[in-house]
């Protein structure tokens, strides 16, 4: 379930002149900004954005670009455009990403977003970069991370219990030869469907006393290895891996801001409140305590805010 707090009809256009009343002046409102952007949703976002437009001939997101900086600005940004065109600018980053991709976002995005959001991603992708994810894929990666890196995927919901019997039986013989990069890996893992995958990892649970995770951590420092673990954990359960995102995102020296915003925007319109139960339950302290122990100021804010923070 979703943390963000919205009304049910709120103006655009009187959000609009509020937006731009906040950007104008000696000093930025952040706080209006927060209040109005942080209680709206995806398609409350996309009307303020359009008024603000035809109001004042300019682009909002731009002129929210111009007025903030630092973590708090990156957040608002990518928070205040549409889903898809938000993953775009993660997956962007992420391939583009010096001196190697961030193969986490990739995987996460292409493991845990439906068929028809993968569908509206690769859209906006070739619109807004003017080539398609493939092509920047391919130029950036390279191997076996590029080949573990699909975007593909079977949308179907039938399972066949006897192919994932042997597909379990694959992988198993496959990994006990250290063979993590072989074709049929890669196959299995990136091309059937989410729950055809489900059943084949129950069935290689079942049938040799221990999940395929645990056998995939002999090198941590391997790209490839690490990549396709993280797709495993993104698709039997996502809310477990996020939480595990954002504990570590804490726990790290300095905060991981990026992965901390990262979680928090793409999910509290969907599912945050599962993974604050999570992490409950796993830190013994809410996760609104620890993301205000460890941000500050308007960054704070906005963060509690989409998690639900009442003013």
């Amino acid at each position: 379930m979703a943390t963000l707090i919205c009304p049910e009809h709120p103006s655009p256009v009187a959000d609009a002149e509020a937006l731009r009343k906040a950007c104008q002046g000696w000093g930025t409102d952040e706080k209006a900004i927060i209040s109005i952007l942080g209680r709206r949703n995806a398609i409350q976002r996309k009307l303020i954005r359009q008024a603000y437009e035809d109001m004042y001939q300019e682009d909002l997101v731009k002129r929210l670009e111009s007025e903030l900086s630092g973590d708090f600005e990156k957040a608002i940004y990518r928070w205040t455009l549409d889903p898809e065109d938000r993953d775009v600018v993660l997956l962007n980053v992420a391939i583009k990403q010096l001196p190697i991709l961030d193969y986490r976002v990739i995987v996460e995005i292409s493991c845990i977003r439906s068929h028809e959001e993968l569908l509206a991603i690769k859209r906006a992708y070739q619109i807004r970069y003017k080539h398609s994810v493939e092509e920047d894929l391919a130029q950036h990666a390279t191997g076996d991370i590029r080949q573990a890196l699909s975007v593909y995927r079977y949308n179907g919901e039938e399972i066949n219990a006897r192919l994932a019997s042997s597909e379990a039986e694959i992988l198993h013989r496959v990994i006990s030869e250290k063979a993590y990069n072989h074709e049929e890996t890669i196959r299995i893992i990136t091309t059937r469907s989410k729950v055809q995958i489900l059943a084949t990892l129950n069935h290689f649970k079942d049938d040799y006393g221990t999940s395929i995770t645990k056998h995939l951590r002999d090198d941590s420092s391997h790209e490839y290895l690490s990549a396709l673990r993280t797709a495993i954990q993104c698709i039997c359960d996502h809310h477990k891996y996020y939480e595990k995102v954002v504990r570590c995102a804490l726990n790290k020296p300095g905060t991981d801001k990026d992965s901390l915003t990262r979680v928090i925007i793409t999910s509290a319109e969907k599912d945050l409140k599962e993974i604050k139960e999570l992490f409950q339950k796993r830190n013994s302290r809410p996760l609104e305590h620890a993301v205000g122990k460890d941000t500050s100021g308007d960054y704070k804010a906005f963060l509690l805010t989409l998690l639900g923070k009442e003013d």
